[in-house]
């Protein structure tokens, strides 16, 4: 039996995949995948348990010397610190010459021998009541958006006990909150088919450069179909944007 390749690309972390709770909402954590060699290198993101990540993206082709962030957001769950935990990850890669290689192909057609494989495993922590350092996520954005809702929710209480008055503000910052979160979910939407049409147009330069210009015409038409969704996407998000702008004013 042929010995296993070493990994060409530098992953981070190495070892251990960190999420930080409280998990009430989703936690993202990232994996930073570097090509430090002179030739493309596609890769492949696989867990044990799919049902409980959303993996950004979870296969593309990391360019020489670039370098390409994995978002992983641990869907909400009851955390149980006496459960065991046995989730994992794995970062399976593979050189290849050209970058324009359709991948789908690539993956089912794959000679295990030319597969290198690197494994994290998945790590579960919870803050320490009163320290406020532990409250600091894999993403400033996530961190922010998890002062924010918690700062809502207090003055929302506040208002909801107040006068008639207050309490109609109560109502009106429910419903920033809640928009607040549809604009969370189609900011991933947007980002889901932004992938999907990079994914489109890979596709369709390589039926290009194969010979296949007959496919090409199936596959304009389902990247402008991706395009007028997203297209759809940004107005949702303007919109969310103007009910905001209207209730925080």
């Amino acid at each position: 039996m042929a010995n296993k390749q070493e990994q060409v690309l530098i992953i981070d972390p190495q070892n251990e995949l960190k999420f930080r709770g409280p998990f009430t909402q989703p936690v993202t954590s990232y994996i930073k995948l570097s090509n430090p060699t002179t030739t493309p290198v596609v890769f492949k993101i696989k867990t044990t348990a799919p049902k409980r990540y959303c993996v950004r993206p979870n296969a593309g082709v990391v360019e020489p010397k670039s370098l390409i962030p994995i978002a992983v957001s641990l869907q909400p769950f009851e955390f149980d610190p006496n459960e065991k935990n046995k989730h994992k990850f794995m970062v399976q890669t593979m050189i290849v010459q050209d970058s324009r290689v359709n991948l789908e192909t690539l993956w089912k057609e794959v000679d295990s021998e030319n597969l290198m494989d690197s494994k994290l495993k998945c790590v579960f922590e919870m803050p320490v009541d009163g320290d406020a350092s532990n409250l600091v996520t894999s993403s400033p954005q996530a961190s922010s958006d998890k002062v924010d809702s918690n700062e809502e929710t207090r003055r929302i209480g506040e208002l909801q006990s107040g006068s008639p008055d207050s309490v109609e503000l109560a109502k009106a910052a429910k419903e920033v909150k809640y928009l607040r979160e549809e604009e969370s979910s189609l900011r991933m939407d947007n980002l889901k088919l932004k992938e999907e049409i990079e994914f489109l147009r890979r596709k369709l330069q390589t039926a290009h450069s194969g010979g296949m210009q007959k496919n090409a015409p199936n596959a304009i038409t389902s990247n402008q179909s991706f395009m007028i969704l997203f297209l759809g996407t940004a107005i949702g998000m303007a919109v969310i944007g103007i009910w905001l702008g209207k209730y925080m004013l």
